[in-house]
């Protein structure tokens, strides 16, 4: 009954009710359209003139609305709420929800491969409105925002937050269809999203070749037919400011949306210096201005327009073996960061803190040019501009300052064809990726304060004492006999990267049967990396050599190696339908993380190039999906075998990528929901990662470690209140509580750069009222305001002092949201 869908006829349609037009979809088409009426209740349709499937038809009407089509057997369609994440089921409703992660519309219980996903509405019930919050409710993705230039997202136990120019990404981070994975360039605001998939396990042909372990893909919300709108308005503790919202304007022709999001509070760490202010402040806008061309229902253009810019104080670096460190082993008292007092001459910045701009551009088609075929082109365009200053030695002297200038731009085009019919659907294309970037890294000290906090070189004077006095400021004149009082010390070095890929791509999912789906693909790739490195490192007055020992003067010089690469990175599913509500999927994939053209210097005159090989893992998956009555959800197991894993370590300033050899993971995530009642839900999700460097001789000193911030287990749960209280008035209310087990901060592992496990309670409640055109809710996140670090060790550790950020303190406030 497939056909009854996908005839065509001349539909002309006033703009009116929804009700109304699928009504008269139904009867002209001669098809069934199921709803209930307070799925469709209050909601408009816009005026659809043209030919068309039913198919179309509907979608067009649909068309950001929070409803999705449900095809069912005998070529009709049921109508239903989008909300929702997980195993592809709503939260609220218990309903399927649509996916893109295999490149075609889908119930997410029909994708063979383990997906969570996490839909604009069921962000807000829950409360997240920033990346690291939601990996709280994601079995299996855990995200650390140590500042929006340095963010380390984690999936699997699999990190991905190298800073280097000369690095690739494991993960692979996508933003409406384009790859935006490079560590500086990868954190934006996640306001006004139609949803957010999170795809675990390698998908190369989906992804690409930075989708080593997953893939976090953002879907912005697209202009629709209509006039519509969205404004809120937040106050909070810690003197925080919430504003955001959208305007979307259009005709069945064009249309256009502008959205943007504005958050300012106070910093939560108090710094004890009279001018830098307190730490981890928070300024950060995001506008993204969208525009959509449907001249006929076989083809949509959309470009997307982002800017993202983040005027933060600085990372509260706190150092656990100097003053002010009132209780010895706490880091969660106030510091005392003054940065370098030649921070605007030599680290192009006056304060501690986070200076970052992003601009985007994106244009996506779809053309529909036969009954079975359509091709698609995504295209991006983006820049990154940032530049942060950060107190390395999380103390008053004038020790470690650094500044961080990353900068680059990216430019990638996608083509890709797709075919479709009731026993075959098969896509093909090509994809070109090029990026150019570059890190530069600069070092301000007083040489005898550096020495002294280093070495200790002169017996009793210290390096800061427990009056929070400077002792080690004293060392220049002792060691200068008088000369001098002060010798400032700049050094900087800059590693550069321009990459480029080819690739192409191809896969076919076969349909025996109407129970079973078979899929083979693979992507060819052949990439291009050139890596370079300069520095400039002074010898020191005091020392007669660079004043960092690992520093190598290449007196401003640089050393450049390139090397060409190929990979063919296969996949394989299966897909079996036990009834249409419950699926058992397997998968076979290989991820690749690219090799690395490792390049400093091993002399003034002499190149040190390291290259490292390609990172690659064997992913082995299976699991179930679906639901039985009230309740739905889903099982998945894996195993990931590795080789050539590579682990950054740290050598004074520069950071250096290895291989630890062989690596292995074997891993279980579960997510359920209970939907007793359409006001009532119970939801939870559970992940165990029993991951690792492998155990023996060969790894050496990485033998037996953990991964970088990989939890044993990490679960959430909670459940949803949605109840009619009035005519049009609703109260809702989601509490819920998270749960992640002991993390390493870094390879190899320590006790003391590590966190123990922590349980986190987060709430969010209030009353909609006019049929949810109004609503006015309240939040706390970390309600028992739970003290923990946010990470240890950090570039102080490499010169003997590791340094401890705290995480967020609890936060609560009030919000207020109208739309129209």
């Amino acid at each position: 009954m497939a056909s009854a869908r996908t005839g065509t006829a001349a539909i002309h349609l006033p703009a009116q009710s929804l009700a109304t037009s699928l009504e008269a979809i139904s009867s002209q088409m001669d098809i069934n359209i199921l709803f209930t009426p307070d799925v469709v209740a209050g909601r408009r349709a816009p005026a659809i003139n043209g030919s068309m499937t039913a198919q179309d038809a509907v979608r067009r009407l649909l068309s950001g609305t929070g409803l999705t089509a449900i095809p069912d057997a005998d070529g009709g369609f049921v109508i239903r709420k989008e909300e929702g994440r997980s195993s592809g089921v709503s939260l609220e409703t218990g309903e399927d929800i649509v996916v893109t992660a295999q490149k075609i519309e889908q119930r997410a219980v029909d994708v063979p491969i383990t997906i969570s996903v996490m839909t604009k509405e069921r962000m807000e019930q829950i409360g997240v409105s920033d990346l690291d919050e939601l990996s709280n409710y994601i079995p299996g993705l855990n995200i650390q925002e140590q500042s929006a230039n340095n963010p380390g997202i984690v999936i699997r136990g699999i990190t991905s937050d190298s800073g280097s120019s000369q690095q690739a990404a494991r993960v692979t981070l996508y933003y409406n269809g384009v790859d935006i994975s490079r560590s500086r360039s990868a954190y934006q605001g996640i306001y006004d999203m139609e949803r957010i998939e999170v795809v675990k396990g390698p998908q190369a042909t989906l992804f690409g070749t930075a989708s080593t372990i997953g893939a976090i893909s953002m879907i912005s919300a697209k202009p629709r037919p209509g006039f519509s709108g969205e404004m809120s308005a937040g106050y909070g503790n810690y003197n925080a400011y919430k504003l955001g919202g959208f305007l979307n304007a259009g005709s069945d022709i064009w249309a256009a949306r502008v959205a943007f999001s504005w958050e300012k509070r106070d910093g939560y760490v108090h710094n004890l210096d009279p001018v830098q202010g307190d730490l981890y402040a928070k300024n950060q806008l995001g506008i993204r201005a969208s525009l959509r061309f449907t001249p006929s229902p076989d083809f949509t253009a959309d470009l997307v327009l982002t800017y993202d810019r983040q005027r933060n104080s600085g990372t509260p670096f706190t150092n656990l073996r100097l003053p002010p460190a009132s209780i010895p082993g706490n880091p969660y008292g106030n510091v005392w960061l003054g940065g370098s007092p030649l921070a605007s001459q030599r680290l192009d910045g006056d304060k501690l803190g986070l200076t970052r701009n992003i601009y985007d551009v994106n244009f996506t088609a779809n053309w529909k040019f036969a009954d079975d075929w359509n091709f698609t082109t995504v295209n991006g365009f983006r820049q990154f501009d940032s530049n942060e200053l950060f107190d390395a030695d999380g103390s008053r002297a004038w020790y470690l300052e650094f500044g961080e200038n990353a900068r680059g731009w990216q430019f990638s085009h996608e083509g890709r064809f797709a075919y479709r019919t009731d026993t075959i659907r098969a896509s093909f294309g090509w994809n070109y990726f090029y990026e150019k970037s570059n890190q530069y890294v600069p070092f301000s000290s007083e040489e005898g304060t550096f020495i002294q906090c280093s070495t200790g070189r002169i017996a009793g004077l210290g390096c800061i004492n427990s009056n929070n006095v400077v002792t080690a400021s004293q060392a220049t004149s002792i060691l200068t006999g008088g000369l001098a009082t002060s010798i400032p010390y700049f050094s900087w070095f800059n590693n550069r990267g321009i990459n480029q890929s080819w690739s192409v791509f191809g896969e076919t999912t076969w349909l025996p049967t109407p129970a079973l789906e078979l899929t083979a693909g693979v992507r060819f790739l052949i990439e291009k990396r050139r890596s370079g490195f300069g520095a400039y490192a002074p010898n020191s007055v005091l020392t007669g050599g660079p004043l960092i020992p690992s520093q190598v003067n290449t007196n401003g010089n640089y050393f450049w190696a390139e090397n060409s690469y190929q990979a063919v990175l296969p996949r394989f599913n299966a897909l079996y339908r036990i009834n249409p509500d419950i699926n058992l999927y397997a998968t076979i994939s290989k991820g690749r993380r690219s090799p690395t053209v490792n390049v400093d210097a091993a002399s003034a005159t002499t190149a040190r190039i390291n290259p490292i090989a390609a990172e690659n893992v064997w992913n082995y998956e299976g699991g179930i999906k679906g639901r039985a009555g009230i309740v739905s959800g889903s099982l998945g197991v894996y195993y990931q075998k590795y080789d050539n894993f590579q682990v950054s370590v740290q050598d004074g300033t520069v950071t250096r990528t290895v291989s630890a050899g062989t690596a292995s993971n074997l891993g279980v995530e579960a997510e359920v929901q209970v939907t007793p009642t359409s006001w009532f839900n119970l939801f939870g999700n559970v992940g165990y990662i029993g991951g690792g460097v492998d155990k023996k001789a060969a790894n050496g000193r990485f033998a037996g470690m953990k991964f970088r911030l990989q939890p044993e287990w990490q679960a959430a749960a909670g459940f949803t209140l949605n109840v009619p209280v009035t005519e049009g008035v609703k109260a809702f209310l989601t509490p819920s509580v998270t749960y992640r087990s002991k993390i390493y901060f870094e390879i190899p592992n320590t006790e003391l750069i590590s966190q123990d496990k922590v349980t986190l309670v987060n709430v969010r409640g209030g009353v909609s009222l006019s049929d949810g055109r109004y609503e006015v809710a309240a939040y706390a996140r970390n309600l028992l305001n739970k003290r923990y670090l946010l990470d240890a060790g950090n570039t102080g550790g490499a010169f003997g002092y590791p340094t401890f950020i705290p995480a967020e303190p609890r936060f609560y406030g009030v919000q207020f949201t109208g739309r129209f």
